[in-house]
């Protein structure tokens, strides 16, 4: 067996190529490249939308609310409607006791015919005292007549009785009858300017009670309206809320008994910034997104600016002219408007909005 030398040198192992190194592949590069260019043309997108847009969630939808309150007051006696429940123009709500309302109607008719009474007596005196006229004068057109006979007649009897054909009684007597027709022609022309004075006060008196009778009339119509006044009627087509009143309260004028919201008019108030406003104007469109309805969209225009902030209409308005100041930034109304109802979508009153205006 062969037997290596002790001291004989060892030769190494020819060393093997070194390994080539990875190539790191460009698609990660590629990826981020086009997250970069895709997030670039995004954010000008929105920079150029957020120049030409101004939106606010701010917002919320408005409508007509009516208030039903008794113009008199009285038990009711029937509440014709419920909560929620759909009514029209003129559809009667409640109805509250007309009795004495009733009773006030009838004693104004019967003072209107009592006054319509006095009219016609008051006419009547009139006639009566312009017969009273007509009789006076015709005594006195009778007075005259014996007045220029009896005057004939004295002159015939004074020749008469100088030449002693007749007694001194004869004569003396159609002395007394001149002078007797003479007071009653007197007397006649005073009753005349009596009758005159009777007619004219008669007169007065039909003045005066035709005023009462346009009293009279002005009560029974004031009478018949608080009779109306007993049953209280829709103002509008709307729906019923907040209904507060049973059949037995009694009412007051002025208490409010419920609400009639507007079914068919709403429109949005979005409070934008002061900030806002610069490039905002009326006619521009607005696009609606409503909370109620997530995927639905709506599309509307700007109808006015209110022409204060809401915080002017506040309670108690900020007076910076007292005090600390504190430059706080303010909003202003905007009235939006629907350009189409959507009856399968309705809008109610106080429900929450995102309005988003094209100001360009």
């Amino acid at each position: 067996m062969a037997q290596t030398e002790p001291n004989a040198p060892i030769v190494a192992a020819p060393a093997t190529e070194a390994a080539e190194p990875k190539r790191r592949s460009p698609i990660p590069l590629i990826i981020l490249a086009i997250v970069l260019i895709a997030g670039s043309i995004y954010g000008w997108n929105r920079y150029q939308y957020a120049k030409a847009h101004e939106d606010t969630d701010d917002a919320q939808v408005e409508g007509d609310v009516y208030p039903i309150l008794p113009r008199v007051g009285g038990p009711v006696l029937e509440v014709k409607v419920q909560d929620n429940q759909v009514v029209k123009k003129g559809d009667v709500l409640v109805t509250l006791d007309q009795a004495d309302y009733q009773q006030r109607v009838n004693a104004a008719e019967a003072a209107l015919a009592a006054a319509n009474a006095q009219v016609v007596a008051a006419r009547a005196q009139v006639a009566t005292a312009q017969a009273t006229v007509r009789t006076a004068q015709t005594t006195i057109g009778v007075s005259e007549a014996s007045r220029e006979r009896l005057e004939k007649d004295l002159k015939r009897s004074d020749k008469l009785r100088k030449d002693d054909i007749i007694p001194q009684s004869e004569y003396d007597a159609v002395q007394a009858n001149l002078k007797t027709t003479l007071a009653q022609r007197a007397t006649a022309t005073d009753q005349v300017s009596v009758a005159r004075q009777q007619v004219l006060a008669a007169e007065q008196q039909i003045v005066v009670a035709q005023a009462v009778v346009k009293q009279r009339q002005t009560d029974l119509d004031n009478a018949k309206l608080q009779l109306s006044y007993t049953t209280l009627t829709a103002s509008g087509d709307g729906i019923v809320s907040r209904k507060n009143v049973q059949p037995g309260q009694v009412v007051m004028p002025g208490q409010q008994l419920m609400g009639l919201v507007a079914s068919g008019n709403t429109w949005i108030v979005a409070n934008f910034k002061e900030t806002q406003l610069e490039d905002m104007k009326v006619g521009q469109k607005v696009k609606i997104e409503v909370d109620a309805y997530p995927k639905e969209d709506f599309e509307g225009h700007i109808e006015s600016l209110s022409a204060a902030t809401g915080a002017r209409f506040a309670l108690l308005p900020p007076d910076n002219a007292s005090g600390n100041f504190v430059k706080v930034t303010q909003r202003v109304p905007v009235k939006i408007v629907l350009d189409k109802v959507d009856a399968n979508h309705p809008l109610r009153a106080g429900m929450s909005v995102k309005a988003t205006v094209s100001t360009k």
